[in-house]
C-alpha cells in the first residue's frame, strides 16, 4: 500500500488477516520497482489517478510496470477511482483496469460527486473474482440499499449526472484557484490540478497543526497518513486541506483563516 497513504485503508488489510507492506511515493507516484523485490506481495492497492494524500499522478511508465509485474506475478492491482471525475487542467486519464481488466479490481465511489452519506460504490471486478466478491458480500451484507442504486441509475441515464458532474467540477476548480491564489510564492501546493484536497507544505506541522486548531479550522496533516506515523527526518511535512466542505458563503472567510495560520509555519 502506498506511503504515505489512507491509515483506515490499511486497518481494513489488518483486519482482514493481511500484512501491509510500504511503497514509497514520489513525483512520478508510487514507486513500482519497490515491488519487483518483495517476493510474497501478490496484490497492491494504488491511487493512480490522483494519489492520496500527495495529490501526483502514476507515470505512464510506472503505469506500464505496475501492470508487467501484475500479469508477471500473477498479482492484483486494486485501483481506487476515489475522485477521478474532477480533473481541472485537462482530461482525466484511463483507469488502470483498461490496461489490465484480468488483473485490476477498478474500485469507485459516488462520495465525491454525491455525498458520502447515500454510500454508493462500485467494483469492476477480473472475472475470476466476481463469485468470491459476490460471496463475500453476501454474508457481509445481505441487503443492498435499492432507492440510492435506481435514483443513480436515473440520473445517469437523463445525463443529468453528467451536468452536474460538470457544475461540480467548475466549482470546485474555482474553490482550489482561490486556494493557490492566497498562498501564491508563499507556499508550496503539491500535486495536480484534481481532486476535493491539496497538499500545501510546512515547515512545521506540529506548531500549524497547534495554530489551526486554536483559530477553528479543520485540517488534515501529512503525519497522519504515514505508515510509520509522526513526523520524521527528510519526510515531507504538510496540511491536507479539504476545499470541498466549507458552504460557499464561508469559504472566503475559511481561506483568511487558513492564510493567517500558515503565517509563520
Amino acid at each position: 500500500m502506498e506511503d504515505p497513504g489512507l491509515p483506515f485503508h490499511r486497518e481494513v488489510v489488518r483486519r482482514a488477516g493481511g500484512r501491509v507492506v510500504p511503497v514509497g511515493v514520489d513525483e512520478r507516484g508510487a514507486r513500482v520497482e519497490e515491488l519487483a523485490a518483495r517476493q510474497r506481495v501478490s496484490a497492491v492497492v494504488v491511487t493512480p489517478a490522483h494519489q492520496y494524500p500527495t495529490g501526483v499522478t502514476l507515470h505512464p511508465e510506472r503505469r506500464r510496470a505496475l501492470t508487467d509485474w501484475a500479469r508477471a506475478r500473477d498479482g492484483l492491482i486494486v485501483e481506487d477511482d476515489y475522485d477521478g471525475e474532477f480533473r481541472y487542467d485537462r482530461q482525466p486519464v484511463g483507469a488502470l483496469q483498461g490496461m489490465a481488466p484480468g488483473q485490476v479490481a477498478y474500485v469507485g465511489t459516488a462520495s465525491k460527486t454525491l455525498g458520502p452519506a447515500l454510500r454508493l460504490g462500485w467494483m469492476v471486478l477480473p472475472p475470476h473474482l466476481v463469485d468470491a466478491v459476490a460471496d463475500a458480500k453476501l454474508h457481509s451484507d445481505h441487503h443492498t440499499e435499492t432507492i440510492g442504486q435506481l435514483a443513480l441509475a436515473e440520473l445517469i441515464t437523463s445525463h443529468a449526472y453528467d451536468r452536474h458532474v460538470r457544475a461540480c467540477r467548475l466549482r470546485y476548480r474555482r474553490r482550489r484557484d482561490r486556494l493557490v491564489e492566497l498562498l501564491g510564492a508563499r507556499r508550496n501546493v503539491r500535486g495536480i490540478a484534481a481532486g476535493l484536497h491539496a497538499l500545501v507544505e510546512v515547515t512545521d506541522e506540529a506548531a500549524v497543526l497547534a495554530r489551526a486548531e486554536e483559530a477553528g479550522l479543520a485540517v488534515g496533516h501529512l503525519g497522519e497518513h504515514w505508515h510509520a506515523p509522526g513526523v520524521a527526518e527528510g519526510r515531507a511535512q504538510g496540511l491536507v486541506v479539504g476545499y470541498g466542505t466549507p458552504r460557499e458563503r464561508m469559504y472566503p472567510a475559511a481561506l483568511e483563516v487558513l492564510g493567517r495560520v500558515l503565517e509563520g509555519g
